[in-house]
């Protein structure tokens, strides 16, 4: 029995689940963001890094991955999973109302990058077709490694978030035309491209339509009947088959799993079991993720490093800049709001993980020479490690501009700052709520919110919404913090409440602090940088629950309402010792002798 088990996928996996349990947790403890530590990982202990000196060094085999195609079909799925996740935030209503700017500014981003860096390759002595091949793989952008980055600091839902999804959601459209037109040159057929082409996107548009009535018609009488098994084992299975054969029958198709998966998704955020499937599909997906970034890694060369270093590096920056700079242009054109434009542009500037897939086939075609391929597929692993560094410039640059005027006048109007009333930060569905009552009871407030968008709908509808970001400095004074009764913040952002918690303390120690919080531990922290009074949404839910229980089994109403009260006091005196008792602890440390 143990003669058939194949030793070398077995130690390669343990290699990628030992930097996901011991590396990762090593370098986000230091401050790194974790998709750099496993493309670092791969590409250190990849097949062209120390994976390369095993003969030498035959102690290095455990240690190393002998053969990228051990974990490349798993990696992949991890893909498949973040983009069935992403179906699920999502649902047909909501896609529509972004077409705007999947088909208009996502597609004609991928056609007018293409053009260009095929322009530059036909300059620097490559064919015409090559060249082609080249703009078209440049020309998209990381799915895995954006999305993921938005989807972990949640920012999927703010406009540079749904403005990337959008033209993410065109590249991988694009996929399927550039796969055929690669698959063409390398057969010579000696047909026509263009009938190929169009006969390939008609089997496509065939495909997405059968896995959308198919899934119309089956995936809710399937999980209505395997829920009420009642077994955890046999919803994860039923999850796990929706996710993959999705997948695969979109493959057969012409399409990409990841195409198929999203589909999916999406059917099923229209049904009820959308939030249980979530919970199930997380772990899997955080796993399968990191194991495809790993693989990523693994496919930089550091020896193209020291044989082209400049030209190397000429090439990065030049992609960088070229598309982000073209990206900025084609959304200025689409009427988007600057912070948006630079947030998004720097996101979607380096190269995508499709680039090894397309650049791979060609070379194996024989259509580009080895030597070409390698370099290119260097260019794109070193802009996608480059990835989450560009992200947060771009975070840091869009936060900058977020306070200048914007092109719909609604959002020139600023708050008035001379008046005793509250603040709200955040005007989404919790904010509206909170200003709804507080108008009920004849209190002064305003609110502020930093989506130019929804604000600008807003203010046009009546209600007293201004356009700001709380996190920047001066803001909240020009809103009347001094003055301020009190401050209540609804956003979701973790960083963003402890931002604005942190710049009110500094300047009113006095003002009342109301905050939503994820959970206890959230509400414990807030807590300790000087929160007045945190509420917990997951402790929240829990006593909403207790009080429609109490009274349905017979309580009296006001009983009920008494006793969720005093629970709910519980929970406040508690968290707020723990905070105290932490920050105690923490001075007692910092005051005892080395």
């Amino acid at each position: 029995m143990s003669a058939s088990i194949n030793i070398n996928a077995f130690s390669d996996a343990l290699v990628v689940l030992g930097t996901a349990g011991v590396v990762v947790p090593i370098v986000r403890r230091m401050g790194v963001n974790p998709v750099i530590g496993y493309l670092g990982a791969g590409a250190l202990l990849g097949p062209l890094g120390l994976g390369s000196f095993t003969q030498t060094f035959p102690s290095l085999y455990w240690f190393t991955i002998a053969d990228a195609r051990d974990v490349e079909g798993i990696a992949n799925l991890g893909v498949v999973f973040l983009l069935f996740l992403i179906g699920l935030e999502l649902s047909f209503r909501r896609l529509m109302t972004m077409r705007r700017l999947v088909f208009g500014l996502g597609g004609l981003q991928v056609l007018v990058t293409s053009a260009i860096i095929s322009g530059v390759a036909i300059l620097t002595g490559q064919s015409s077709d090559v060249a082609i091949i080249l703009g078209a793989s440049l020309a998209l952008s990381s799915t895995a490694i954006v999305l993921e980055l938005l989807s972990s600091e949640g920012r999927l839902t703010t406009a540079a978030g749904r403005t990337s999804f959008a033209v993410l959601l065109a590249q991988d459209l694009a996929v399927v035309p550039i796969l055929v037109f690669i698959s063409v040159l390398g057969a010579d057929t000696g047909g026509s491209v263009l009938a190929h082409l169009s006969n390939a996107l008609f089997k496509a548009a065939v495909a997405v339509a059968f896995l959308i009535l198919v899934g119309r018609l089956l995936l809710r009488p399937l999980f209505q009947m395997v829920a009420s098994t009642h077994s955890t084992e046999l919803f994860v299975a039923a999850t796990l088959f929706v996710i993959v054969g999705a997948g695969l029958a979109a493959h057969q198709a012409g399409l990409s799993m990841a195409l198929g998966a999203f589909v999916a998704g999406l059917m099923l955020a229209e049904t009820e079991y959308g939030k249980a499937i979530q919970a199930t599909v997380e772990p899997f997906k955080g796993l399968l993720l990191g194991t495809f970034f790993f693989t990523v890694g693994m496919a930089i060369d550091f020896r193209v490093f020291l044989r082209e270093p400049g030209w190397l590096l000429a090439a990065v920056l030049g992609l960088l800049a070229g598309k982000t700079l073209l990206i900025a242009m084609l959304g200025r054109l689409f009427r988007l709001a600057w912070p948006t434009v630079i947030e998004s542009s720097l996101l979607l500037g380096p190269a995508s993980e499709f680039a090894f897939v397309s650049i791979g086939l060609a070379a194996t075609l024989g259509l580009i020479e080895p030597r070409v391929s390698g370099f290119v597929v260097a260019v794109t692993a070193v802009s996608m490690v480059l990835t989450p560094l560009v992200a947060l410039l771009g975070r840091h640059l869009a936060a900058k501009l977020s306070a200048e005027r914007t092109d719909d006048p609604e959002l020139s109007v600023r708050p008035p700052g001379e008046e005793e009333q509250a603040i709200v930060v955040g005007y989404g569905r919790v904010g509206k709520v909170v200003c709804s009552l507080l108008a009920t009871h004849g209190l002064k407030y305003i609110a502020i919110d930093n989506e130019p968008a929804d604000v600008a709908r807003d203010r046009r509808d009546g209600h007293n919404v201004y356009y700001g970001d709380a996190t920047e400095p001066g803001f909240l004074e020009a809103c009347g913090l001094m003055q301020a009764t009190g401050v209540i913040i609804t956003v979701q952002s973790h960083t963003a409440i402890d931002e604005v918690v942190g710049r009110i303390r500094a300047v009113r120690p006095d003002v009342l602090i109301v905050s939503r919080a994820r959970d206890a531990n959230h509400a414990r922290h807030l807590y300790s940088i000087g929160a007045t009074d945190a509420v917990p949404e997951t402790i929240e839910a829990s006593l909403q629950l207790s009080e429609a229980a109490l009274v349905g089994l017979g309580i009296a109403v006001g009983q009920a309402i008494a006793s969720v009260h005093e629970k709910r006091d519980e929970f406040r005196h508690s968290l707020q010792e723990a905070a105290l008792s932490k920050a105690a602890l923490k001075e007692k440390r910092s005051d005892s002798p080395p």
